[in-house]
């Protein structure tokens, strides 16, 4: 059983990769130092540590498949990033900051992928949470019945929306100020809610990386 967290109420969906989903609030974080004899304050990402250990959502997601996803492509994204902002007006901003910047309303410019996918990833792991299960409850309950007619409807529409994104993407569910509503989007490639007005509840990562031969126990059926 896979579990979604939103505002602490956990949930149960049926991804069998993914144990568990809880809303991260904290923000990206930012390291900062200062080069010696110049006083130029720089701004550098590190890579977020996983929130529990790599073989705990075993056997969900492997250790093997956990390490390789975090500690190679996870790690290569905020590598890249730090590289190309390094000595730019980008140095020392938020990662949201840098994100919406680069987004450019819709002309990305090219910081954008690896910041976006930094922030997707943090945010990801921060969502998981190994042995979930239970159902939901409370206001979340409300507002699924409101938006989807029953939970039961919203996890279809979910694993529907994560199934069918074509190429690299991610699925998301998010509450859409406009519309004041809960509703499950696709997202292609880095684009994230930040950048739609949406605030984002709940993502799966349906990249072709999840498909690739070091996921040893499982991989994403799609």
């Amino acid at each position: 059983m896979v579990a979604i967290a939103v505002a602490g109420i956990t949930t149960p969906l049926t991804f069998p990769l993914f144990p568990g989903f809880r809303r991260s609030s904290r923000s990206s974080q930012l390291r900062m130092s200062q080069k010696a004899g110049h006083g130029v304050i720089t701004g550098k990402f590190e890579l977020r540590p996983p929130p529990y250990p790599l073989d705990a959502l075993e056997p969900h997601m492997s250790r093997s498949t956990f390490e390789y996803h975090w500690g190679k492509h996870h790690r290569a994204y905020v590598d890249n990033l730090n590289k190309q902002i390094a000595g730019t007006e980008l140095t020392g901003k938020t990662l949201e900051d840098v994100i919406v910047a680069t987004y450019n309303s819709g002309n990305l410019l090219p910081p954008f992928n690896n910041a976006a996918q930094v922030w997707n990833h943090d945010f990801f792991w921060e969502s998981m949470k190994p042995g979930g299960g239970g159902k939901p409850s409370g206001e979340i309950l409300d507002l699924i019945n409101r938006d989807f007619g029953s939970f039961e409807e919203f996890a279809k529409e979910f694993k529907t929306a994560a199934a069918t994104q074509f190429g690299s993407g991610w699925a998301w569910l998010v509450y859409k100020d406009k519309d004041k509503k809960l509703a499950v989007v696709q997202s292609p490639n880095a684009v994230n809610p930040l950048v739609l007005d949406q605030v984002p509840l709940l993502t799966v990562d349906v990249w072709e990386v999840i498909n690739q031969k070091f996921s040893v126990v499982h991989s994403l059926r799609r």
